[in-house]
């Protein structure tokens, strides 16, 4: 049966002016040249140093107003007049002033497919005691993330009449007029695949519960009912998370959001946001992007990972179908998944990828995304007779949904770390990124295709690097390793060589862990599988891309968009098109 693929896309913010009527500034942002200088808008100021009364009065004193105070990730959030901006620049401590920009949002057989529920069985533990930092559109109490039940805990200082609210003060909501509960459906959505305990499915044949059923859950409200969200939002939360780590032993923090890359990693506000979280100790993962499909700047996909997912330091996370089976083996790449490398600076991403098409997960009443999937053909709903019991009385169930995308990927990430965790808590950030990748299942077929009938169109996914990273979750493997990492897990860059006509991969500094060969290196982490032809390495040396490398010689489908004289990556340009895919409804 053909099953068309239904998409919501939310245009990426713009900036509109006749001319550029300021001088262009290198420590302003490129999409605020054309602004005009009269106008009042939303910025956000990195420093160098940890802003102070003093700086704010500096920015008050050129007719900015101080609208969130994000110290603690040396940022602030203004509204300033436009034509103000180089003069603010010009001041010693400010690092970058960017726009406030918009983000969005992006179990039955997904468990067994990555193991988790053996790990589970094998080793007894579910993340009782770890919680998890969800930054999304709220959570919605239901029987699965009920502590009675002794699943996870939905906390919040604002949500709307908690069941059970946990008692410290950490989950709130960031949004205007927001009060931390979900309607629009999705944030419940990540939050039951991280930790819902599968109370209302106990009696299907196979319960819809969560990686990390024990798992606490820290509601911090990023996005609105309609899934939209802004940078100022996602920074105040993801400091707010920081000042709550140790109180409330936060460990985990999880962005199933993002919007387009406009700049570097390094000036980048969101991704040195998630920096200085996963400096904190907390491990950071986020969604890759749902942008595979976005042949507009003829990449064939290529380079569309989003923002924080571009960052080194993060674990960043792309979807397979895991195709309604147990097995493995006929799993593929969902071709909608956003592929490396990243814009600008040429990072190598995904770091791995899970199940992320049609996961059911807990879902309420009120969800503005079960109110709009009413009208499709019942590709996203539960039967009530694989709900179980006698409860679910409709001929669909109101409790559990179907969703895809690379949001419902990142949780099952989440909930990895989670267990890994609750076996020896003293992980850091870093060593639990390095046993998920080096433990990563390396076993994929050559390639992939899917028909999109409604476009007349077929998706050819290669299993690269670029689309795989180091391979598929597998749970049990990360939970049975022992390595311990002892240096930086930053993920590595991808390298144009303009006079030989190849790609190679480099790794991150002297002291990053890929390099030590011994333990952690590159065909460890990666396997031949992604490098090489035969018995051809495509690693260190030798071209990644190229005359004899994986992908063909430089003619190779998308090579030109990404690495030739008129790429878009590497240059001011910014990719063409909409912002990340916020739902997809299967893939076929």
């Amino acid at each position: 049966m053909r099953i068309k693929n239904y998409f919501i896309r939310i245009p990426a913010l713009t900036f509109l002016a006749a001319m550029s009527l300021w001088a262009k500034h290198p420590k302003v942002s490129k999409d605020l040249d054309e602004v005009d200088p009269k106008a009042v808008i939303d910025v956000i100021v990195q420093f160098n140093q940890t802003p102070t009364a003093v700086d704010h009065d500096k920015v008050a004193k050129k007719g900015g107003k101080l609208k969130t105070d994000l110290s603690l990730v040396k940022t602030g959030h203004y509204s300033v007049q436009a034509g103000a901006l180089a003069a603010l620049a010009d001041d010693a401590n400010v690092r970058y002033i960017s726009p406030d920009r918009e983000v969005n949002g992006m179990l039955d057989y997904a468990n067994p497919t990555i193991f988790a529920d053996l790990a589970v069985k094998q080793y007894g533990f579910k993340g009782k005691g770890i919680t998890v930092a969800v930054l999304d559109s709220g959570q919605k109490n239901t029987p699965d993330l009920d502590e009675l039940n002794t699943g996870a805990w939905v906390v919040g200082t604002n949500s709307t009449t908690p069941i059970h609210r946990f008692s410290f003060t950490a989950g709130k909501s960031f949004v205007p007029g927001g009060n931390g509960s979900d309607t629009y459906g999705h944030g419940t959505h990540v939050a039951g695949i991280i930790a819902g305990n599968a109370q209302q499915s106990l009696l299907a044949p196979r319960p819809f519960m969560g990686v990390a059923p024990e798992a606490k859950i820290a509601n911090y409200q990023v996005l609105d009912a309609t899934g939209k969200g802004n940078d100022s939002y996602v920074l105040a939360a993801i400091q707010q998370v920081i000042k709550d780590k140790t109180a409330n032993n936060i460990r985990v923090m999880n962005l199933s959001l993002g919007r387009p890359v406009h700049e570097s990693y390094l000036t980048d506000p969101l991704c040195q946001a998630v920096e200085q979280a996963w400096k904190a100790g907390i491990v950071v993962v986020v969604a890759a992007g749902n942008e595979g499909r976005n042949y507009s700047a003829g990449t064939t996909g290529y380079g569309t990972i989003s923002s924080p997912g571009n960052d080194p330091y993060v674990i960043t996370v792309g979807a397979m179908k895991d195709q309604g089976t147990v097995s493995r083996a006929d799993d593929t790449i969902a071709s909608y998944s956003s592929k490396g490398p990243t814009l600008f600076d040429h990072i190598v991403k995904p770091d791995l990828v899970a199940p992320g098409n049609r996961i059911v997960s807990v879902v309420h009443g009120e969800s503005k995304n079960l109110q709009s999937l009413t009208t499709v053909s019942g590709i996203n709903k539960i039967p009530c007779s694989l709900e179980g019991g006698t409860k679910c009385t409709t001929t669909t169930s109101l409790d559990y949904l179907k969703l895809s995308g690379t949001s419902f990927a990142a949780p099952m990430v989440s909930g990895a770390a989670v267990l890994l965790l609750s076996k020896d808590s003293t992980l850091t950030p870093d060593q639990i990124k390095a046993r998920l990748m080096k433990t990563a299942s390396k076993s994929f077929p050559a390639s992939s295709s899917v028909y999109d009938a409604a476009t007349a169109t077929t998706y050819v996914s290669q299993y690269d690097i670029f689309t795989i990273g180091a391979g598929y979750l597998d749970v049990l493997a990360a939970m049975s390793n022992t390595d311990v990492a002892t240096k930086p897990a930053l993920s590595p860059t991808a390298v144009f060589n303009a006079t030989t006509g190849k790609v190679t991969v480099q790794i991150t500094g002297t002291s990053a862990l890929w390099g030590d060969s011994a333990l952690w290196g590159d065909r460890a982490v990666w396997g031949n599988s992604v490098w090489s032809i035969g018995s051809s390495a495509l690693w260190g040396d030798s071209a990644l891309w190229g005359d004899s490398a994986l992908w063909g010689d430089r003619t190779a489908a998308g090579f030109n968009g990404v690495w030739g004289s008129s790429a878009i990556w590497g240059s001011s340009t910014v990719l063409a098109g909409e912002a990340t895919v916020t739902l997809i409804n299967g893939e076929n």
